[in-house]
């Protein structure tokens, strides 16, 4: 079985900041705990925050990327790259975690399909082409006024993301650009990190009507560990305490300056006054997994924490150590082991595979 978690935005946190390879105390992935939780695979993301202008979101990822190369440069004991399925079995067997590489917000590659390759041969292998903002891309969930879908250059990155085996991420797009990615893209698609509208109805998670239309495109929806996303009733709890907007502020300080000690501090503190706010449980996680199947089916779901990038996780599930505690949930409502693997790890590494066999279709 492969434990594969397809969305955390560890990189944010490796400058001036973070060792991965010591069991962090407040960090939600390093090195240790993703053996402690038998991961296998996880996909550490270059998130750019929106305020970024063009050219400081393309450094700032360039430096999270180098960052990250460091961390396994330093770390070959226990870590190492991954850019297939292929090469995750091998690292598995030699006993060390596969890292792979994606990007959250398409706004590093400007408008320039040179710099999307660019970043393709640099290890990225998926792009999340939005994040609360509309880019230049397409709408995002956040927003979605301004081009009513993908752009015009957007369709452009979809076909070219096709021919380069990169995995089209739909998590952050408005329903207008799921859509699209599902009409242009000749790969399947997936959302790295979303749960389900029927049972939280926050603007990021997918109806059911876009559950469906995952399973006919024959991608995956990797389910979301932020309680915000879980329940409605955490999500109007931060709404109306104000302690929602809080976190969001102080998180983009804490990204900006990672290795600043007063940022530090605040971004600790504001995680531990919202553990101590009732939040949803891996029960939780588990329910939308639930009826992610129910809807969509047992091959098109999988899990994507977004640890390190959420300012609370749930309950029993306070970092990627524990992640095992939803398998064992999976088997007490009576999935089969071979049920279990594909939300594990599966379901993706099926999706991964096919993303880069139609590009070897398409590329001349």
């Amino acid at each position: 079985m492969i434990i594969l978690d397809s969305h955390c935005d560890t990189p944010s946190q490796l400058m001036r900041l973070r060792d991965l390879g010591i069991d962090n105390k407040w960090g939600q992935v390093d090195y240790p705990k993703l053996i402690r939780g038998g991961v296998d695979a996880s996909f550490f993301a270059l998130f750019n925050s929106n305020s970024l202008k063009p050219d400081e979101a393309t450094r700032y990822a360039l430096e999270m990327l180098a960052a990250t190369y460091d961390s396994l440069d330093t770390n070959r004991d226990k870590a190492a790259l991954a850019l297939s399925p292929r090469e995750i079995y091998t690292n598995k067997d030699k006993g060390l975690v596969s890292i792979l590489i994606g990007m959250e917000n398409g706004a590093p590659i400007q408008k320039s399909l040179s710099l999307l390759r660019l970043f393709y041969r640099l290890g990225v292998r998926y792009v999340t082409l939005t994040h609360n903002k509309d880019n230049e891309i397409c709408d995002s969930a956040a927003e979605g006024c301004h081009w009513h879908g993908l752009s015009p250059f957007g369709r452009d990155v979809v076909a070219e993301m096709n021919r380069l085996g990169m995995i089209v991420d739909v998590a952050h797009c408005s329903d207008e650009t799921f859509y699209d990615c599902i009409e242009f893209s000749q790969a399947p698609i997936v959302s790295t990190h979303s749960c389900c509208r029927a049972l939280a109805h926050h603007r990021r998670n997918f109806s059911d009507g876009m559950l469906r239309a995952i399973r006919d495109d024959d991608g995956v929806i990797q389910v979301n560990f932020y309680p915000a996303f879980l329940s409605d009733d955490f999500n109007n709890l931060l709404n109306e305490s104000g302690l929602g907007d809080k976190a969001d502020k102080i998180e983009e300080e804490f990204i900006k300056d990672p290795g600043n000690p007063i940022k530090i501090e605040r971004w600790v503190g504001i995680q531990e006054e919202l553990k101590a706010l009732p939040r949803p449980s891996y029960i939780d996680v588990v329910d939308h997994i639930d009826h992610a199947v129910e809807i969509a089916g047992i091959d098109h779901v999988g899990i994507g924490s977004d640890f390190d990038g959420i300012c609370v996780p749930p309950k029993g599930l306070d970092d990627v150590s524990e992640i095992g505690i939803i398998f064992e949930e999976m088997a007490k409502r009576g999935y089969s082991q071979t049920e279990i693997e594909k939300v594990a790890g599966g379901n993706f590494l099926r999706v991964f595979d096919k993303v880069i066999g139609i590009s070897k279709e398409l590329r001349p």
